[in-house]
């Protein structure tokens, strides 16, 4: 099931804008590349004078801090990718408040990491913070904290920041902002067969589809692979999902203006580009933070009972002691785990073991506590432990299924 843009009034439109380094920053010299950043300011000034709320996810932080030290290349240490980070950033920012002071619009900047987001109280503040700006006028600038992100809180590349951003301010559109008009099949200047694709129900099926091997950018992280990740992310929080081209940032007034039929002769009026459609029933909003807002910090593998029990249609269960295999990692109570199953696939010759994703929630136990108490029945856990603060190891509020059903 797939819905138009959730506010259904074209005048108050939520919109998040994520504009990639190969549209800010020349890749070849560094230099800003000033005709374009000028469009997008004054599209987005355009946006907020008809009513919309826009907020602006950026790169381009390295890039301008490559330019500004005189460097080349970026570097491979990850200590000096932040130092060029820092040092970017503030320029980078500087040149956004210019660009916008010229048409009297105010911004805020907004760094990110995924460890801000890990404590359900700071995820809430930050998306508190998100709403006032928003009512205040102003536009929200917002990048990863690369001068403190590791690789492993890293959201990894603004597109997924983007999309959870999206699903942070409640967007009804998420905009990826690129060097290509949309996405094709395969890569258009490789291929000359290479169709583009305009609408999307479901992204998994589509992967089937098209060739997104292809890397960003040497300044950049992402290319169109993690702008199908982020389409995902974006549409399963109810978030319409657009790949356009960023040097016509205009054209997001067009689409905005005209949503989505299924009408061929009215989208032959739009400009070229690719329309994620939201799903009907987006994820809730703390299932949504559990699962894109959260590190995983270990593994619980479950047996088969236990999977048809957490994913039953209509009556989903929480996760108990006894459908437990075995336990991987450290962690304490509270932490991010994801849920697996192994399954053996039998050949002629060999069984081949097969590791499946089932979900991922809150644990109420330790490790060390599930390693004691898997297998046996939650009756047994104040004898097992000599206490039982729960009855259960994940609570179904906290789980949310990633496998697929029917639901």
């Amino acid at each position: 099931m797939f819905r138009n843009p959730r506010s259904g009034n074209s005048q108050s439109l939520t919109l998040v804008i994520k504009l990639g380094t190969s549209s800010i920053c020349d890749i070849e010299t560094n230099l800003p590349l000033l005709s374009n950043l000028s469009l997008l300011v004054e599209t987005i000034v355009k946006l907020r004078s008809l009513g919309h709320r826009v907020v602006l996810v950026t790169s381009g932080a390295i890039g301008i801090g490559l330019r500004r030290l005189n460097m080349d290349k970026k570097p491979k240490k990850l200590n000096e990718i932040q130092a060029v980070a820092a040092v970017g950033q503030g320029r980078l920012m500087r040149m956004y408040d210019d660009l916008f002071s010229q048409l009297n619009q105010p911004i805020a900047q907004v760094l990110l990491t995924r460890h801000d987001l890990a404590d359900r109280t700071q995820y809430l503040n930050a998306v508190n913070t998100f709403s006032a700006l928003l009512n205040m006028g102003v536009v929200p600038v917002v990048n990863e904290n690369d001068t403190i992100s590791v690789s492993e809180i890293k959201f990894g590349d603004n597109d997924t920041l983007s999309a959870i951003t999206a699903g942070m301010v409640n967007a009804d559109y998420l905009f990826l902002m690129t060097d290509v008009d949309c996405l094709y099949t395969d890569n258009p200047t490789t291929n000359p067969n290479a169709k583009p694709v305009e609408v999307v129900e479901d992204v998994s099926a589509l992967r089937d589809k098209v060739i997104v091997s292809s890397p960003g950018s040497s300044l950049g992280t992402g290319g169109m692979v993690t702008k199908l990740i982020a389409a995902e992310l974006a549409t399963a929080a109810g978030v319409t999902t657009i790949i356009c081209r960023g040097s016509t940032p205009k054209n997001i007034i067009s689409i905005i203006n005209h949503p989505f039929t299924n009408d061929k002769q009215n989208s032959e009026s739009l400009p070229l580009h690719t329309r994620f459609l939201a799903k009907d029933n987006p994820m809730l909003d703390r299932k949504w933070w559990i699962l894109h807002g959260l590190h995983s910090v270990g593994t619980i593998f479950i047996d088969e009972g236990a999977v048809k029990a957490v994913t039953k249609v209509g009556q989903k269960s929480s996760l108990f002691a006894a459908g437990i295999v075995k336990v991987e990692g450290y962690f304490v109570a509270n932490q991010a785990v994801d849920l697996k199953i192994e399954r053996t696939i039998k050949h002629e010759d060999t069984n081949e073991v097969e590791v499946v994703m089932i979900g991922k929630g809150l644990v109420n136990y330790s490790s060390i506590e599930i390693s004691r108490i898997k297998g046996f029945q939650s009756s047994d856990i104040e004898n097992l432990l000599g206490y039982a603060d729960s009855e259960c190891v994940i609570h179904r509020d906290n789980l949310v299924v990633t496998i697929k059903t029917d639901d």
